[in-house]
């Protein structure tokens, strides 16, 4: 750590300190600490708003309510409720070795300092969410802030304190070498979430001190239109996923599969649907591409699909994209060609490739050929259909004739598979990741442990058959 800044050193330190005055926070510290999160995310909502939409160029303010500050909100409201019953000791069974009346325990512990790593996407969801169960497990946090948030990391590290003292919580920014100092230092846990190249250093860094890593990773996540579908329904729900935030969401739809014969009809509902939604490329509802350059990315590869032979529709009346504001209409793409970049990699952007397909087995082999998505999205009602997919391609999460709501409920566990990600969080499984689950064994006073002392023999062979029945 002898190149790591001091401000990161000091703060370890400063934290793991107070770990060791109060290892184990009582239920009441912690319903506190929940509280006053909640708190300040209730009385800053309108300036987090205004910071992250600074950090977008422009980001519509309902967005960011919902799919930042109502997310906090619900996840603490969840974590207040359950808490007594996350915290309580796990009574488990006892086996013929214990000879005697021994019992076994689990109890949850804190595990210590947690180091949260946050990406640019949705940075008040993606920081303050897992602190929730950080939190609730009794655990002090570090967290590190993308280097395209700066407006919201200067908010934070500002009114941060005025709620938490340092030692239970503290926020840095991004300025240059951060990020991979942040990494190495030795943490009890990390959580980081961000791209799977990213990911890979991290893990390989916190692999020097031993450090368990829980890693929420990227994925091209298909939806999947099956012919029993209402395909208006479908097309309404996909769209709407894949226009908010502009489609910069890890576990937004990244392509869909729609019936062969049903295909112009879900890009002629495309193109009435996204227009009703949004006026032009300049409505105050539709967000910008968070900076120049993924800006730039997302126009290459879609110049180069059409190139390629590609049919690239717009969705939008009027100019299709503006440079200067870094804005891009939604699209949609059809005949990509498989080794377009739009095909090999996640696109985060508003640009929708629509693959035809004809048997459900195609679609399967297809996305089993790639690696496990983050998210899959099958529209079906066919129950038999549904539980084949299911049985049939992995992914981190599911949502069935809907997008992105799994993700939106407390109590489901949010991770990816493979190359999208390892561990989980949120709700109970948050509080089980941010916590030790320690196993205790209590011999009883009158055990008979000493019939298994040496000098063994006969009276040995004898216990042996016993133990084995």
């Amino acid at each position: 750590m002898s190149d790591t800044p001091p401000l990161l050193q000091d703060a370890l330190a400063h934290q793991r300190a107070a770990v060791r005055t109060t290892p184990i926070p009582s239920e009441a510290t912690r319903r506190a600490d929940l509280q006053t999160l909640e708190r300040f995310v209730r009385e800053n909502a309108d300036a987090l708003c205004e910071a992250i939409s600074r950090d977008y160029g422009h980001r519509s303010v309902h967005e960011t309510r919902l799919a930042e500050v109502l997310p906090v909100l619900k996840e603490i409201e969840h974590a207040l409720k359950h808490l007594r019953g996350w915290m309580k000791v796990q009574r488990r069974g006892i086996d013929r070795m214990a000879f005697g009346l021994a019992h076994n325990a689990v109890i949850p512990q804190p595990l210590g300092v947690v180091g949260v790593m946050v990406p640019w996407n949705f940075p008040l969801n993606l920081s303050l969410v897992p602190l929730v169960p950080i939190l609730a497990a009794g655990n002090r946090a570090m967290v590190k802030m993308s280097e395209h948030s700066r407006h919201l990391a200067a908010f934070l590290i500002e009114r941060i304190p005025a709620y938490f003292p340092p030692e239970k919580l503290q926020f840095f920014d991004e300025t240059g070498d951060v990020g991979v100092a942040f990494s190495q230092l030795p943490f009890d846990h990390l959580l980081f979430t961000g791209s799977g190249a990213t990911g890979r250093a991290v893990m390989a860094a916190a692999a020097a001190n031993l450090c368990p890593v829980t890693l929420e990773l990227g994925g091209r996540s298909p939806a999947l239109v099956c012919d029993d579908f209402d395909l208006r329904t479908a097309a309404e729900r996909i769209l709407y996923a894949k226009c908010l935030n502009a489609g910069q969401i890890c576990i937004t739809v990244d392509h869909v599969f729609v019936p062969r014969a049903r295909l112009q009809d879900f890009i002629e509902l495309a193109r009435r649907i996204v227009p009703a939604r949004y006026a032009d490329l300049a409505s105050p509802d539709y967000t910008s591409i968070i900076h120049a350059s993924a800006y730039q990315r997302l126009t290459r590869a879609l110049d180069a699909a059409q190139a390629q032979g590609a049919t690239v529709i717009p969705l939008l009346p009027g100019p299709a994209r503006d440079d200067t504001a870094h804005r891009l209409a939604p699209h949609l793409v059809v005949g990509a060609p498989p080794d377009s970049e739009l095909m090999q990699r996640e696109i985060f952007g508003p640009i929708l490739p629509v693959v035809p397909y004809d048997s459900v087995d195609e679609v399967v082999a297809t996305v089993n050929a790639g690696p496990h998505p983050l998210a899959f999205y099958p529209f079906t009602h066919d129950r038999a259909r549904l539980s084949y997919l299911l049985d049939h391609v992995m992914s981190g999460g599911v949502s069935v004739n809907d997008v992105l709501l799994h993700v939106a409920q407390a109590d489901l566990p949010f991770g990816g598979v493979g190359e999208s990600g390892m561990g989980h969080y949120h709700g109970r499984e948050g509080f089980a990741t941010f916590s030790k689950l320690r196993p205790v064994f209590h011999q009883s006073r009158f055990a008979l442990t000493h019939l298994m002392y040496p000098p063994y023999g006969p009276r040995m062979e004898k216990l042996l058959r016993f133990l084995q029945r």
